[in-house]
């Protein structure tokens, strides 16, 4: 599949006030779609992964909302309408009720995806 939409995309993780939805596009890259509730930190989530953090990259848009990424390296502001690229290591909260997308090697995001839902649990 070379296209998808949010609701084609197979819901990977859903819990409250937040949910993800994966779609893998080929070239071994997949779309991942987040929507989360003013609030939600998968800081917790993303416990037990070296430093703690996400160790996928991804480039993306800011569909709605405001989210703070937090990193080694300090906090970043993303805001409704900016494209981003997320290095490995950040943790990602919403200030707003918020939307977005991007595009990670599926390797990387199944396994990401996996260990938030087994911390979730």
């Amino acid at each position: 599949m070379t296209s998808t939409t949010y609701d084609e995309a197979q819901v990977a993780f859903a819990a409250e006030g937040v949910e993800v939805r994966t779609q893998e596009l080929g070239g071994d890259m997949s779309v991942l779609y987040m929507r989360a509730s003013k609030g939600t930190d998968l800081g917790p989530v993303l416990k037990g992964l070296p430093d703690d953090l996400c160790q996928c990259q991804h480039w993306g848009y800011v569909i709605k909302g405001r989210i703070r990424l937090r990193t080694k390296q300090g906090e970043e502001t993303y805001d409704a309408g900016q494209v981003f690229y997320w290095a490995p290591g950040h943790a990602p909260e919403a200030l707003e009720d918020s939307e977005f997308f991007d595009f990670s090697p599926t390797k990387e995001i199944n396994a990401t995806v996996d260990h938030v839902k087994a911390q979730a649990g």
